[in-house]
């Protein structure tokens, strides 16, 4: 057995555990309002997430978002050196994601991977260079700058969107509906279930639809020209039958909006937050296919034809769904890191996971201040009809839901939408940043964040953005230093790297771990 054939395992196998790690992370996206407004039993909620996952990762385009990403150019590369990029990668990846699983910190797979990626061809790239083995003659020409600095824009523009957008369309919903919802959702529930089931299909036709394998160019360009005839059918179609339903059986119109939305949500992460756990194995096989073709030496076998597309086998987008369901069934760490979510949003009092400082004293110091001049813009009447519509005395008690199904239903109406429109317009948002930061915006308006629970919460936001900043930081040095260290120790240095990290995820994850 040669060294490239074993290092091709160890990423197999590092792709089974990248997906563990990675759904739990990401369950949090798509799990946070189901649980936290108790919509239905924990186990229902994960049963209908789970087949969103499933169902988004079979039919997943499995387009490596490696090479579409373009975060370096493979021909200034050998083969010998993609393995090295690939195995820092992976063995990095695994291990900084059960970091913030164990730490209960949601964070970007999509950001984790890249940077890993990034850091370790820049440090190949600088030895390639040193070595003369290239005409380039910065490491900056084998890197696409563009694409980082897109992702990094990317960030701040998911933040500060998401948490405006969301704070505002929760305003106004709890503004309409208040917290006593029974005679408002008679009245006009089938109505805001009809939207907000329209704008979770249209993120559905455009972020499931666009990136399914079986989704023919005909057919996404006659889905295309009548999208605005297929939401209204939509529109009306299920207005009409939740009105019915509502009025015969008794039906909740936000439990169907809650739970549709889980499981739209969980297809698409599933979709494509998968190639971010499998792209770099399966692009390893089969650069340890092309190589073993050309019968040419590892180190001047030049890996050009990695600038393409690369597809994923339809038996391994079934495996890697299998593993992400699973998954999600059985992760303590996925609990962990919706609950932090959660908690961030409960309506309610408690106890605090994270401590205030200075930084989020001042943050809401000066809303504080903001909040005294628009109240006094506003005028009496106008700031007490307000507060009447926001009263929620006695409805959100201890020990039962975080918060209610109106906010669960913007959370997961907005998000939708900002996904999809930034998908249309090839904007960098982050999903995950944009579905964390929904949920934060909603929280404040709807006035979760009380007088002596504010400063806690805002830290803890202050705390999981940082946490995504250090992801691109963390990942880009530490997969750096792990490709130097394999590139000199060799394919054995790998084989205890490798070692290493599947002892750091049993000691994580035995059972009793705590920490």
């Amino acid at each position: 057995m040669d060294a490239y054939l074993v290092a091709v395992i160890i990423l197999l196998l590092l792709a089974i555990g990248d997906l563990v790690v990675g759904v739990s992370n990401d369950a949090v996206n798509f799990l946070v309002s189901a649980v936290g407004s108790r919509v239905a039993p924990r186990r229902v909620i994960l049963g209908i997430a789970a087949a969103g996952v499933f169902v988004g990762a079979v039919f997943s385009s499995g387009m490596m978002e490696v090479a579409r990403k373009g975060i370096f150019d493979p021909s200034f590369f050998s083969f010998a050196d993609i393995m090295v990029i690939f195995l820092a990668v992976m063995i990095t990846d695994i291990l900084l994601l059960d970091l913030y699983n164990s730490l209960g910190l949601p964070t970007s797979t999509t950001v984790s991977i890249i940077f890993e990626l990034l850091g370790a061809a820049v440090v190949i790239g600088w030895l390639v260079i040193g070595r003369g083995e290239t005409d380039a003659t910065s490491v900056l020409e084998l890197i696409n700058q563009g694409k980082v600095v897109e992702i990094i824009a990317g960030i701040f523009l998911s933040v500060a969107l998401a948490f405006s957008i969301g704070a505002l369309v929760q305003w106004i919903s709890r503004l309409l509906f208040t917290f006593h919802l029974d005679r408002r959702m008679r009245r006009y529930g089938a109505l805001f279930a009809g939207i907000a089931i329209t704008f979770i299909a249209y993120f559905m036709l455009v972020k499931g639809l666009k990136g399914s394998a079986l989704a023919s160019d005909e057919l996404l360009g006659w889905v295309k020209a009548n999208t605005t005839m297929l939401m209204a059918l939509v529109f009306v179609v299920v207005t009409l039958a939740v009105f019915a339903l509502q009025r015969t059986l008794g039906l909740h119109p936000l439990k169907l909006v809650v739970l549709a939305g889980t499981f739209t949500l969980a297809m698409a992460f599933a979709g494509n937050d998968l190639v971010n756990f499998v792209g770099v194995p399966i692009t390893a096989f089969q650069s340890y296919e092309l190589w073993k073709a050309s019968g040419v030496d590892a180190h001047g076998f030049m890996m050009d034809q990695l600038a393409g597309q690369v597809r994923t086998p339809t038996l391994l987008l079934l495996i890697a769904g299998l593993v992400m369901t699973v998954t999600l069934w059985v992760s303590g760490k996925a609990r962990k890191v919706t609950d932090t979510a959660v908690n961030l949003g409960r309506q309610g009092k408690g106890e605090e996971k994270f401590r205030s400082h200075a930084l989020a004293r001042a943050i809401v110091r000066r809303a504080q201040w903001s909040n005294r001049i628009f109240s006094h813009v506003l005028g009496r009447r106008n700031r007490i009809l307000i507060r009447m519509r926001f009263r929620n005395h006695g409805l959100l008690v201890d020990g039962g839901p975080a918060f209610d199904l109106v906010r669960a239903s913007v959370n997961l109406m907005v998000a939708s939408v900002l996904i999809a429109i930034g998908t249309n317009l090839k904007l960098p948002l982050s999903t995950t940043y944009v579905s964390f930061m929904v949920a934060m915006g909603a929280s404040l308006a709807d006035r979760a964040w009380g007088a002596e629970s504010a400063e806690y919460r805002v830290a803890g936001v202050l705390n999981v953005i940082g946490g995504w900043l250090l992801t691109a930081v963390g990942a880009f040095v530490a997969s750096g230093f792990v490709a130097l260290l394999i590139h000199y120790g060799g394919i054995w240095t790998a084989v205890v790297l490798f070692l290493v990290a599947m002892v750091f995820l049993y000691l994580s994850h035995r059972p009793g771990h705590t920490h």
